[in-house]
């Protein structure tokens, strides 16, 4: 394994020590003692919020802003950089989203932009207040109402951060989306959600270099952790998903020019009561990419549908070229140490692309049982898994098509 998927670079821990240090060395900017928010549930925190985070951002030593315990109101607010120090928010309080919908416009809700050494911490809930917004987007067809909700929590061109000890709550669409990122770390995250609340990703990334996610309790109605095109560097370790749609690279070859997703390691995690285990989905059709260099090691899955899935065939709603071939290129994937139960016969399951085989896929030391009285079975499509150790299911092995090379 590459070694840069196991740590964090020397440099990044010290300037996480110095950030977590910053709250000592300088004088807290308390958003209600200097700046009179009030945690009433009722009155807009979002320009006391902003003052002292512009405050805090022009500050040449490193500053905190501290929202204290409580509750608060929040319509929306938007904090940007890049700032002079670095710069911390100690959220101790639970901040709530309007529960109407109709009060966004577009897909923000708190949303930090173009920051440089940044933490958050503290124990705080951010809570979307999504209850309302479930029930309008169990329609798959109401993209015009999709496009409008918003995210918990988004880090948009965000550099040496950690993000400690925060819940995210009820989110009307994905819990924390992190995209064109470098060098980020969600610790101790906690993401709570129904099981049927729809579109609700606890964590999705995107275009982003060095994630790690670790820790962290995921409980939603989507994916637990959904991985976009243009992720480089991902390190989740010790994740308990569920209920969800498990760990999941993808979607993927949806849209023109999506970047290659290289280098990710998924290990030690429990994944419970999901409809999916460790996934790759792609669009049938559509756009060429690449992902390579996926590795899902040391897994637990409890009464998981789909516990180990590669999907070519990726077709939610019968809405894609179904008839056509996936041209997103996997190579170098592989699935060791994966052990538990299954809640249908297929715990493995992989559907490859005719046009472009899936290259150097392994399975090695995996044992898991189907819960009903079937035993538990594989399969296979356009793919020759590589194998080792002890195999439970037996593994299943399709050639490559003829007509192709095995570098095609």
């Amino acid at each position: 394994m590459a070694p840069h998927l196991n740590i964090v670079p020397s440099m990044f821990v010290l300037l996480l020590l110095f950030i977590s240090a910053s709250k000592v060395q300088s004088g807290a900017i308390d958003v209600v003692a200097k700046f009179g928010a009030k945690a009433d549930g009722k009155t807009d925190l979002s320009k006391p919020f902003l003052d002292a985070w512009k405050e805090a951002c022009a500050s040449v030593t490193p500053s905190t802003v501290v929202i204290p315990k409580g509750t608060y109101l929040l319509s929306k607010v938007n904090l940007e950089g890049p700032c002079k120090a670095p710069i911390e928010i100690n959220v101790q309080g639970t901040i709530k989203a309007p529960a109407d919908p109709g009060a966004f416009k577009d897909p923000n809700w708190v949303r930090f932009y173009s920051i440089e050494n940044f933490k958050m911490s503290g124990g705080g809930i951010f809570d979307g207040q999504g209850s309302i917004a479930y029930e309008k987007n169990k329609d798959p067809h109401n993209r015009a109402f999709r496009v409008k909700l918003p995210v918990n929590i988004r880090f948009d061109f965000v550099t040496n951060a950690l993000i400690q000890d925060i819940t995210s709550k009820d989110s009307k669409l994905f819990h924390v989306n992190v995209f064109a990122c470098k060098n980020i770390t969600l610790e101790r995250f906690t993401v709570e959600a129904p099981a049927d609340s729809p579109n609700t990703d606890g964590i999705h990334m995107g275009k982003s270099d060095g994630v790690n996610i670790i820790g962290c309790e995921i409980k939603t109605g989507d994916d637990c952790i959904s991985i976009g095109d243009g992720t480089k560097n991902l390190d989740i370790k010790d994740i308990t998903c569920g209920p969800g749609h498990g760990i999941s690279i993808g979607s993927l070859g949806k849209y023109p020019n999506e970047e290659p997703v290289e280098g990710v390691k998924v290990t030690n995690c429990t994944i419970t009561n999901t409809s999916n285990g460790a996934r790759i989905k792609t669009w049938p059709g559509e756009s060429p990419g690449i992902v390579s260099d996926v590795h899902f090691e040391d897994i637990i899955v409890n009464n998981v549908s789909s516990p180990i899935l590669i999907d070519q065939k990726y077709c939610p709603w019968s809405k894609c070229k179904i008839n056509e071939e996936s041209k997103v290129k996997l190579s170098n994937i592989s699935f060791k140490n994966i052990r538990g139960t299954s809640a249908l016969p297929e715990a493995v399951k992989f559907i490859c692309s005719r046009s472009s085989p899936c290259q150097n896929v392994e399975l090695a030391d995996i044992d898991i049982k189907h819960t009903g009285p079937e035993p538990a079975t594989s399969q296979c499509l356009n793919v020759k898994p590589k194998t080792s150790g002890k195999l439970n299911p037996t593994p299943c092995s399709s050639p490559v098509p003829k007509t192709l090379s095995a570098t095609a």
